[in-house]
C-alpha cells in the first residue's frame, strides 16, 4: 500500500536524520588546555621579572627571562591561531549539519501531515468497520486491525521524535552562538598578544644594549661561573666513582635492589616531576651561543630553572644523598643515586638532608638561593653513571 511506504520513509528518514553526527570539539579542547598552560606559566614569568625588577640591575637572568617569555608568546599566538582554525571548522560544520536538519525536519513534519491527515479522515468507527469488514478471512480482517493500531501508536512516536529532533535543533544553534563568540574573544587576545610581543621585544633590545656596555663584568661573571660548572661536573664525577666502588664490593641483594631501582627510574624517563613546585626554564641543556657576548658560547650540563624566593628543592625520585657539595657559601649541591642514574640539585643555599639519607620522591632537600638581584634559579642535571643526560627528555612536559 502506498501508506505502508510513506511509513517505512518516514521511519528511515528518522533513523538517517539521528546519525547526523554531533562535531567533536576534543580538538579545541585540547588546544584551549594547551593555552591556559601557557598563560599561566607567562604569568609566573612576569611574576619573576617583577621580582628581579625590583632591584633594577638588568642582568643577564632578566635577559633569559625576558627571552623565554617571548618564546612562550609566540608558541601563544600560534596557539592562539591553531585555536580560531580549529573552531571555524567546528563553526562551519554546526552550520552545515543545522541547514541539513531544517531540511529533514521540513520534509518529516510535511510526511507527518499527511500521515495525520490521512488517520483523521479514515480512522473513525464507520471506516474502521468497513475497513475490517471487507477482508476476506478472519486472519485477513486481524491482521488490518493490527495494522490500524500500529498507525495510530506510529504517528504518536514520530510527534515524539520531531519534538525531539526540535530541541536538538535549539542544542547546536546554542552552541554555534556560543562558537561565534568564543571566536571573537581568541581574536581579540591573539590581537592583544601580538601588541605584548612587540613590547617585550622592545624591552629586550633596551636591556641588551644595556648589558652591553657592561661586557667586562659580563665575561667576568661568565668566567666565575664555569669555574664553579667545572668544580661541580668534577665533584659530580667523583662521587659517581665512589658510589660505583661502593656498590662493587657489596652483597648480590644490594646489586639486585640497585638494578631495580635503575629500572624503575628509565621506566619513569619523561613522567618525572618537576625538582620545584613552581618554575620556568631560563636556561636549557646543550650549547648556547651568549646573548650578549659576541662569538661566546655557554655550556649547560643540565637546566636552570628559574622559581620564586623561598622556594625549595625536591627530589624528583625515590634515592640515596650520594654526596653534599659546597662550591661557595651560598651554592651547595645536593646529588641523589637512583641505581646506575644520579639527579643534581645545585644552587642551594640551605639543605635539609644529610649524606646516605634515603629520600622520597617529592621531598625537600633544600632552599635556593635568592641573590642580591632578586633571582632564584636552581640548577638541575640527571646524569646515567658518567654520561650527561638532558632532563628535558626525563621530567614531563609541565611543572604543573
Amino acid at each position: 500500500m502506498a501508506y505502508r511506504k510513506t511509513i517505512y520513509l518516514l521511519l528511515f528518514s528518522f533513523l538517517f536524520l539521528a546519525h547526523v553526527p554531533v562535531y567533536s570539539q576534543s580538538g579545541t579542547g585540547v588546544l584551549k588546555a594547551r593555552r591556559e598552560k601557557l598563560e599561566k606559566e607567562i604569568a609566573y614569568t612576569n611574576s619573576l621579572l617583577e621580582e628581579v625588577g625590583k632591584t633594577q640591575k638588568n642582568t643577564m637572568y632578566e635577559l633569559q627571562l625576558i627571552n623565554n617569555r617571548i618564546n612562550m608568546r609566540h608558541r601563544l599566538i600560534g596557539l592562539l591561531r591553531n585555536e580560531v582554525a580549529a573552531l571555524t571548522d567546528t563553526i562551519v560544520s554546526t552550520g552545515i549539519s543545522l541547514r541539513d536538519l531544517n531540511r529533514r525536519l521540513d520534509t518529516l513534519k510535511k510526511e507527518y501531515v499527511q500521515i495525520a491527515w490521512y488517520l483523521y479522515k479514515n480512522d473513525n468507527n464507520y471506516n474502521r468497520l468497513i475497513f475490517l469488514f471487507s477482508a476476506k478471512s478472519f486472519n485477513q480482517a486481524y491482521q488490518r486491525l493490527r495494522y490500524l493500531d500500529e498507525i495510530s501508536a506510529y504517528i504518536r512516536k514520530e510527534a515524539a521524535r520531531i519534538e525531539q529532533l526540535e530541541t536538538e535543533k535549539k542544542v547546536r544553534l546554542a552552541r554555534l552562538v556560543r562558537d561565534k563568540a568564543r571566536k571573537k574573544r581568541l581574536l581579540d587576545n591573539e590581537t592583544t598578544q601580538l601588541s605584548q610581543l612587540q613590547l617585550e621585544q622592545h624591552q629586550k633590545k633596551l636591556l641588551q644594549q644595556k648589558l652591553n656596555s657592561r661586557q667586562k663584568n659580563l665575561r667576568a661573571q661568565l668566567r666565575r661561573k664555569q669555574k664553579e660548572a667545572k668544580q661541580l661536573e668534577a665533584r659530580i664525577r667523583k662521587a659517581i666513582t665512589s658510589a660505583n666502588t661502593t656498590a662493587a664490593g657489596t652483597a648480590k641483594k644490594t646489586t639486585t635492589a640497585e638494578l631495580r631501582l635503575s629500572s624503575t627510574f628509565l621506566a619513569n624517563k619523561g613522567h618525572l616531576p618537576w625538582p620545584v613546585k613552581y618554575g620556568v626554564v631560563s636556561q636549557t641543556f646543550g650549547i648556547h651561543n651568549h646573548p650578549v657576548l659576541k662569538h661566546v658560547q655557554i655550556k649547560n650540563n643540565g637546566i636552570n630553572i628559574a622559581t620564586s624566593k623561598g622556594s625549595r628543592a625536591l627530589a624528583v625520585f625515590p634515592g640515596r644523598v650520594a654526596n653534599i657539595v659546597h662550591i661557595t657559601n651560598t651554592n651547595i649541591a645536593v646529588i641523589l643515586k637512583h641505581g646506575n642514574y644520579y639527579t643534581v640539585y645545585s644552587g642551594l643555599d640551605k639543605v635539609s638532608v644529610r649524606r646516605n639519607q634515603q629520600v622520597s620522591r617529592g621531598e625537600p632537600l633544600g632552599t635556593i638561593h635568592t641573590n642580591l638581584q632578586g633571582e632564584t634559579e636552581l640548577h638541575f642535571e640527571v646524569w646515567h653513571n658518567k654520561a650527561l643526560q638532558n632532563p628535558a627528555y626525563w621530567l614531563r612536559k609541565s611543572v604543573r
